[in-house]
């Protein structure tokens, strides 16, 4: 993949000011036009070797093009903050909306082929990490961003003459650390680690563009032609026309036995036991949160439901258990025009809790494949993938040390006729009641149908989903209570025995 990068390439001094000029006017047209259609993001990945010229590139591209539209991030080792959560979380916060360009100088790819290279993680371990990349990158092509991966490369031979070069110069000798000789020591590892990544990465949405590194000026036009070439290409392209979606499944029939309707959804409790139990829950989720080895976990609580079935209640009861500074809600409407600019789970993954903290999403990235697939506010192809990619997302969450917990509220659709006229007549409850909530109502079997596909898609080992009876509110209550401790208390322990295990070790 690399013997072509390592010839020398030569452009004469007048031929590239003669391209140079018309290829940043070209450029400049089309970034405007980008901006004008906000039909897409551009994002673009600038990797490679040291002293291949990653820098100049980032700093040519914002000269040839109006840097207020272009978001430039250069992502080095985590912060403790961006170590506190997903590895990906830090990439997800910086993504461009639509309409603009984002330069990521060193992206996902940088850290696990360090690592790798340097011995600090296995082949197993790096196969994750390039799964959970290919993964990404198709997800972004998938909710349409134009993905540019840009790889400059040099000889080793080459390298060496280009450090050498740029201690000389006063100008740049700072650029030439410690740092850059030993990853010029290491010049072999880290080309027997990338040359195999590269190839398991460059798929056809996301191809990886190896940009020979050693004549500058053949290097930035190489990169500008693409560029342009890429961008003209998208932009000229007329939106496609959604595609017809196949017949919707007809609600299942009374006698069908689903994962739903399998539900005793009236459960007894009484108002005596409650208290008591309400009491001791509670009291047993505000020790398990306080507990020290918390501190190097997270939790993330998702509730859906039917409409009416009792999800604010709920968690009111979880955060009545709670301190206000170690807690999040986070309720979920309509997306905004910031959050539509962006790939769906852009607005979920900013929301992560850090170690230590704990988020409750009111509604959650659940809607793609519940609202927004019964209502056709996506296409069927958006919501059929949306399966696997919500599935990635919850794994990343979980292998990073987060517990989540996954709460479906049914109640029948008598009992939420009778919550909803109940909230007709209660002034304080008004609010609550909107014309949407009735319409949902004359499509109760399709949505079911959609949420026993839901259940039957996601419910992982890692993420399982906790259906909650909730007919009785009081019953249900203390469903998610229960099970919520169950879980957090769960991690603790194996947290502990972790700990165990590393000091025997």
């Amino acid at each position: 993949m690399f013997e072509s990068a390592n010839l020398r390439h030569h452009v004469p001094k007048p031929a590239y000011k003669r391209e140079v000029s018309a290829l940043r006017e070209a450029l400049l047209e089309a970034q405007f036009e980008l901006a004008a259609q906000r039909r897409f993001a551009v994002l673009i990945l600038i990797a490679g070797v040291e002293g291949a010229g990653k820098g100049e590139t980032v700093n040519l591209l914002n000269e040839w093009m109006d840097p207020r539209r272009i978001h430039t991030r250069a992502f080095f080792q985590p912060t403790d903050e961006e170590r506190g959560r997903p590895d990906h979380w830090r990439f997800w916060r910086a993504l461009p909306p639509k309409g603009d360009i984002g330069i990521f100088f060193g992206a996902w790819h940088t850290v696990p082929m360090v690592r790798r290279a340097l011995g600090e993680i296995d082949d197993a371990a790096f196969g994750q990490a390039i799964g959970d990349i290919r993964r990404l990158e198709t997800m972004l092509c998938d909710e349409g961003v134009l993905l540019l991966k840009y790889w400059l490369h040099l000889s080793k031979k080459q390298q060496k003459q280009r450090l050498r070069e740029l201690e000389k110069n006063p100008a740049t000798r700072w650029r030439v650390t410690e740092h850059e000789w030993e990853f010029h020591r290491r010049y072999d590892d880290f080309v027997t680690v990338s040359e195999p990544f590269l190839r398991e990465t460059s798929t056809g949405p996301a191809p990886w563009i190896v940009v020979p590194g050693a004549d500058p000026r053949f290097r930035a036009l190489t990169v500008g032609r693409h560029l342009l070439a890429a961008l003209r290409e998208r932009l000229d392209q007329k939106p496609a026309k959604r595609l017809p979606d196949r017949t919707p499944p007809l609600p299942a029939p009374s006698d069908r036995v689903t994962v739903i309707s399998a539900l005793e959804l009236d459960q007894a409790m009484t108002r005596e036991v409650y208290e008591r139990e309400l009491e001791t829950w509670q009291g047993r989720l505000a020790v398990a949160v306080r507990d020290e080895r918390f501190k190097s976990m997270s939790v993330v609580a998702v509730f859906e439901g039917n409409d009416g079935a009792g999800k604010g209640g709920a968690i009111r009861r979880v955060t009545g258990a709670l301190d206000a500074r170690r807690y999040q809600t986070v309720s979920i409407a309509a997306p905004s025009e910031e959050e539509r600019a962006q790939p769906y789970l852009w607005r979920f993954w900013r929301h992560l809790p850090g170690r230590g903290g704990l988020v409750i999403f009111d509604r959650s990235w659940y809607g793609r494949v519940l609202v927004e697939r019964v209502e056709g506010f996506c296409s069927e192809a958006d919501w059929m993938r949306a399966y696997g990619e919500i599935n990635d997302f919850e794994n990343a969450m979980v292998r990073h040390g987060t517990v989540v917990v996954k709460f479906w509220l049914a109640i029948s659709k008598a009992e939420q006729l009778r919550r909803f006229k109940l909230r007709e007549k209660v002034a304080f409850k008004r609010f609550k009641i909107t014309d949407e909530d009735w319409r949902n109502r004359d499509k109760w079997g399709v949505y079911e149908t959609a949420v026993c596909d839901m259940v039957d898609r996601t419910s992982t080992a890692a993420a399982p989903w906790t259906l909650i009876e909730a007919n009785n509110k009081l019953f249900a209550r203390i469903k998610v209570l229960r099970t919520l401790c169950g879980a957090i208390e769960t991690a603790l322990e194996q947290q502990g025995g972790s700990k165990r295990r590393k000091a025997k070790a």
